[in-house]
């Protein structure tokens, strides 16, 4: 009797806890093909003259894919790594190694699911199922006290009323042992010069080491006994931005599930008592669950400009000098320029520095909002789509809850800002 094969391709899943997608694929099967696609897609330059995977990222991306690869290779096995688009790829995958079933993650921007349904599109033609999971977020779909179409535009609702009535369930164990399809060859881990990145580039040592062994680590190290989480937080201002748990670029490549920080969270408060800073991770993790939400419900329409779809290849302002002197952190407004430099130069800025530097971009210097989204794209170890351009569009004010303070105070912002300027010397 043929055995059955199923093909799991990896995304932004790069873990083993936690991850239904994997412990579904080896109960179903006799033996699994873990793969990993680099894209040349999401290293090409964009109009708005950045990449759409920075150094940093990439960096990140490629420690994240040797440590799940470390990992397998562990339990016996081992990843397929391969260059180029799943597209091209998969059905010479699936022929060669006689697959009977595709499992993978769904994602909800609009370009990873543009891919995700060319991949379905092909695979139906060869009458093979392409399974979709959805393991990105703190509650599952079905979970939710409301269908998709119904969830509330206003996050105050979304929270209430999934804080309420909706439950986060516990994490799937990891695998203690994996069958996997045999295989001679399971490709090289690529270099940054093999993704398009220049031989020369240097990129400074970051407290960042991509990988599901170290974002667990992170994650125990923030919450014991002791540590800078239990300290009082300080009122947000222009030189405190209060404490940040630096989770979110283990979290945006899934190499921490959203629910093992959540009951790992809620463990240390079982533990050591009730923490402001408890709250502002789980009120994180439910800002990006309504994110993906809100991009799976209304999809490009999120963003409430009729034009957006259409005018979004023509508003690239390269050439606007405010713009450049944003992105080298050269504004001559001390906090913002503190800001962009830390931005270029590690990866990362708190999200009250993102806040106060989409701000000044948007509604002191005045340029479209979507030049700032794309320079994030770029630079951000974390980037995530839809919670990038979600809380651009809502400094913007053009999200689907813009009008709410629970989403974007500017009048806030900008009384940050000014203080900034008003306790700071005058620059020469």
């Amino acid at each position: 009797m043929k055995s059955k094969r199923i093909l799991v391709w990896f995304r932004n899943d790069l873990r083993l806890h936690d991850n239904e997608m994997l412990v579904e694929a080896i109960a179903k099967s006799d033996s699994i093909l873990p793969v990993y696609f680099f894209d040349p897609h999401y290293f090409q330059p964009t109009i708005f003259e950045t990449d759409k995977t920075g150094a940093h990222r990439a960096k990140f991306l490629l420690e994240s894919v040797a440590a799940l690869r470390q990992a397998f290779q562990e339990l016996g096995g081992d990843i397929l790594l391969m260059k180029g688009s799943p597209e091209e790829l998969m059905a010479k995958l699936v022929e060669d190694y006689e697959i009977s079933e595709v499992y993978h993650h769904r994602e909800v921007a609009p370009e990873e699911t543009l891919i995700s349904t060319k991949v379905e599109d092909l695979l139906w033609k060869l009458k093979i199922n392409l399974k979709h999971f959805i393991g990105h977020t703190l509650y599952n779909k079905e979970d939710l006290p409301f269908p998709i179409k119904d969830i509330p535009d206003v996050f105050a609702q979304f929270k209430k009323k999934t804080e309420r009535d909706a439950i986060v369930k516990s994490c799937f164990l990891s695998p203690e042992e994996i069958s996997f399809v045999e295989n001679e060859d399971w490709g090289a881990l690529p270099s940054l010069e093999d993704l398009g990145f220049d031989s020369a580039i240097s990129i400074p040592e970051q407290s960042f080491l991509g990988g599901e062994d170290a974002g667990l680590q992170h994650l125990k190290a923030l919450l014991e006994e002791g540590a800078d989480i239990y300290l009082k937080p300080v009122k947000q201002s222009a030189d405190k931005p209060g404490f940040s748990s630096r989770l979110s670029g283990w979290l945006s490549l899934g190499c921490l599930s959203p629910r093992k920080v959540y009951w790992l969270v809620k463990e240390a408060e079982a533990t050591f008592g009730g923490n402001p800073n408890f709250n502002q991770i789980l009120l994180g993790l439910l800002w990006r669950d309504y994110f993906r939400f809100m991009f799976k419900k209304h999809g490009i329409e999120f963003f409430q400009d009729p034009d957006f779809e259409k005018e979004l290849f023509s508003i690239a302002d390269n050439e606007n000098p405010a713009l450049q002197k944003w992105k080298t952190g050269n504004t001559g407004h001390v906090m913002i320029d503190k800001y962009m430099h830390e931005l270029n130069e590690s990866g990362f800025i708190p999200h009250s520095g993102r806040l106060l530097v989409a701000t000044f971009l948007v509604h002191v210097l005045k340029v479209h909002w979507t030049n700032g989204a794309v320079y994030f794209e770029d630079k951000l170890i974390d980037y995530a789509p839809a919670s990038n351009w979600g809380n651009w569009a809502n400094v913007a004010g053009v999200g689907k809850d813009a009008k709410s303070k629970n989403t974007f105070d500017l009048d806030k912002q900008i009384k940050i800002l000014e203080t900034a300027v008003s306790d700071t010397a005058p620059m020469a």
